[in-house]
């Protein structure tokens, strides 16, 4: 009896053949792979509905096909597959035997025969001894992903009491999971984190700025004072926020618990170090205050110190504002959340040059990116864009700080 293999609705629109896994008059057994079809960058394994003998292939590769199309003929003396209604709980395969026609239900196409996964997902499955039937999916069209291998080999080794599968310990150690406790630090700092997240609207702000000029004389002035420490451009950025700070007094301010704001007269400004297994957030005092040398010795002193763990309490308390500077690392903007009972924060990315264009023509120009990211129940969104576009004016030309 010749039966049509139809494409089954995958879920996609149209798919392309890449793979014609059977020949004609090939033997091939029940649910073996056809053909494999590839679309949305993700290839599938189209699986026989029977077994029997390859009559006929009415697809090539690079074909496409959409659902129902006809993908070859199968031929078997023993059964034929009534494939017309999708919503009964089984099909039914007849059996003819001697003129006698048999009506029977078969297990296996009560649990759908077109099982919708990939030939990476099916693969694991085979090796690991697990029928991908018994599998609930949760992709798309009901398309079984590695995640729900996964979940189900957690679920059954749980129960330990399932012994009808053997699980292959190679291809499972593959995908076992491995459990990392987290350190002192990093609870400390990820509840912190998570209570300013829920507690304060943020939003940011993004911009950039041009530090050509300030970043040749800041390598001018290293050049010629090379018996001092090198002073990094997260130095003029920290005395250019203090400025920015006395200039726009609300950014320097905290919300109290019965919604009052409060006003520092101090700026003290911390600074996000990176250590192992978490982050500190030493703070600088009085920066606006302090000369570009004093604050570079400084920072240099407290970043030693937050990396080798060795901070006090007086180094990380009465902040009033925070940077966290990200552009030794790389990437573009991002949003930082804001360090309560603070207002606000800037986060520094990594520097690149870009044309600008002057009024005349593009100059190759280095350009700073910068986040601000602020308390929407202290500041409104038309302060920010002025305070980091102040900022962004003071780090293009210096000479505005002694205006």
């Amino acid at each position: 009896m010749d039966i049509e293999v139809k494409m089954p609705d995958i879920g996609l629109e149209e798919v392309e053949v890449i793979e014609i896994l059977v020949k004609i008059d090939e033997k091939i057994e029940l649910e073996q792979g056809l053909v494999t079809v590839e679309g949305e960058k993700a290839s599938m394994e189209i699986p026989s509905p029977i077994s029997g003998i390859v009559k006929n292939i009415h697809i090539n590769i690079g074909d496409k096909v959409k659902t129902s199309s006809v993908l070859m003929i199968l031929n078997s003396n023993h059964m034929n597959v009534n494939v017309e209604n999708k919503d009964k709980d089984f099909l039914d395969i007849e059996k003819k035997i001697s003129n006698k026609k048999i009506s029977v239900k078969s297990d296996y196409f009560e649990k759908n025969v077109f099982v919708h996964a990939t030939p990476v997902v099916r693969r694991l499955a085979r090796n690991l001894n697990i029928e991908l039937d018994n599998i609930i999916p949760t992709g798309p069209k009901n398309r079984i992903l590695k995640e729900d291998v996964e979940l189900y080999i957690k679920q059954f080794k749980s129960k330990k009491s399932n012994k009808n599968h053997i699980l292959n310990s190679n291809y499972l150690n593959e995908i076992d999971i491995k459990e990392i406790e987290l350190s002192k630090l990093q609870k400390v700092t990820g509840n912190n984190l998570e209570k300013n997240w829920k507690n304060i609207p943020h939003v940011t702000q993004f911009d950039e700025c041009d530090i050509t000029v300030l970043e040749k004389f800041r390598q001018t002035y290293n050049s010629e004072n090379s018996e001092n420490n090198s002073v990094t451009i997260l130095v003029f950025i920290l005395k250019a926020v203090a400025f920015a700070l006395e200039k726009f007094p609300l950014f320097n301010s905290s919300l109290s618990n019965d919604k009052k704001i409060i006003l520092k007269k101090y700026i003290n400004i911390g600074v996000a170090v990176d250590v192992k297994d978490g982050l500190f957030v030493p703070v600088l005092k009085n920066v606006n205050k302090k000369s570009i040398q004093e604050l570079s010795s400084e920072l240099i002193f407290l970043s030693e110190k937050a990396r080798k763990k060795k901070l006090n309490q007086s180094d990380m308390t009465k902040g009033s504002f925070t940077v966290s500077n990200l552009g030794g690392i790389g990437g573009s903007w991002f949003s930082p959340i804001i360090n309560a009972p603070e207002v606000a924060i800037l986060g520094i990315s990594k520097s690149n040059v870009k044309p600008l264009w002057n009024g005349k023509e593009f100059i190759p120009s280095l350009m700073l990116p910068l986040s601000l990211s602020y308390d929407h129940r202290v500041i409104n969104g038309a302060d920010a864009a002025r305070f980091i576009i102040f900022i962004g004016k003071l780090l293009s030309n210096m000479h505005f700080l002694i205006m």
